[in-house]
């Protein structure tokens, strides 16, 4: 116990700009998919959320939840299983088509009249819309608002130099009344250039402080033999929960 005490006390890395010239492509974030180098990807869901599931929803009924940079995560599914409805989006058509596929989930494909090239794939029960397109081109397809974001794997993946942007479309699409869960991590970012980025702490009050009251939830050592290749010798996962001011 003491050994996992020390790695969640690890101080912050101080120099937040040392990954802020990083950039990934669209067209490699698909080739990810394409090539099956998706372990981010968890195939038994997220179980920091599980967890603390009860807190996010607050015993709510039909909950409109949203899903950026959604992957074929497996909790699009817990969620719409509770009666809530789902909208997610995704670069990559194939990982869109693997979510409905995997989860035995029947659904329609159209294109998205306002944003070029774009679709949305619609689960025949109604309450999953994945769309599939850039989601800094989203606003224009006029999704509506949600009660609640789930950003797993989102934050963390956006380029570093794109987050402001990024938070600014997040917080326009919340209703009165949200709650918006986060999860990212702490690591040495002189040694592992991401993804995942490093996003630290000061940096999540800039982004979302003036308009949400922070919660961190919780911390958990998230390190695996994997990570020894990032050249990294520890990971935190942190959970944080923000609510409407």
């Amino acid at each position: 116990m003491a050994n996992t005490r020390t790695v969640l006390d690890v101080e912050e890395y101080p120099d937040t700009e040392v990954q802020k010239n990083r950039v990934l492509t669209l067209e490699e974030w698909q080739e990810k998919w394409v090539n099956h180098k998706i372990a981010f990807h968890q195939e038994r869901g997220h179980q920091l959320l599980k967890k603390h599931l009860d807190t996010f929803l607050k015993g709510e009924k039909q909950l409109r939840v949203f899903f950026p940079l959604c992957g074929k995560a497996v909790e699009m599914k817990w969620f719409a299983d509770r009666g809530h409805s789902v909208v997610g989006v995704e670069i990559s058509e194939l990982g869109i088509r693997e979510f409905f596929t995997e989860q035995n989930l029947s659904y329609s494909e159209e294109q998205i009249m306002e944003i070029p090239g774009a679709k949305v794939f619609k689960s025949s029960s109604g309450n999953i819309s994945l769309y599939c397109c850039s989601l800094f081109d989203l606003p224009r397809a006029n999704i509506g608002k949600f009660d609640r974001i789930w950003d797993r794997g989102a934050l963390v993946a956006i380029n570093p130099g794109d987050r402001k942007r990024y938070a600014d479309i997040m917080l326009s699409l919340t209703r009165t009344g949200f709650q918006y869960l986060l999860s990212v991590f702490s690591y040495d970012p002189t040694k592992h250039a991401g993804p995942p980025f490093y996003v630290p702490d000061a940096e999540i009050k800039t982004l979302f402080g003036s308009v949400c009251d922070i919660h961190c939830l919780e911390k958990v050592d998230a390190f695996e033999e994997r990570h020894k290749s990032w050249g990294i010798d520890y990971l935190i996962e942190k959970l944080y929960l923000f609510i409407e001011k």
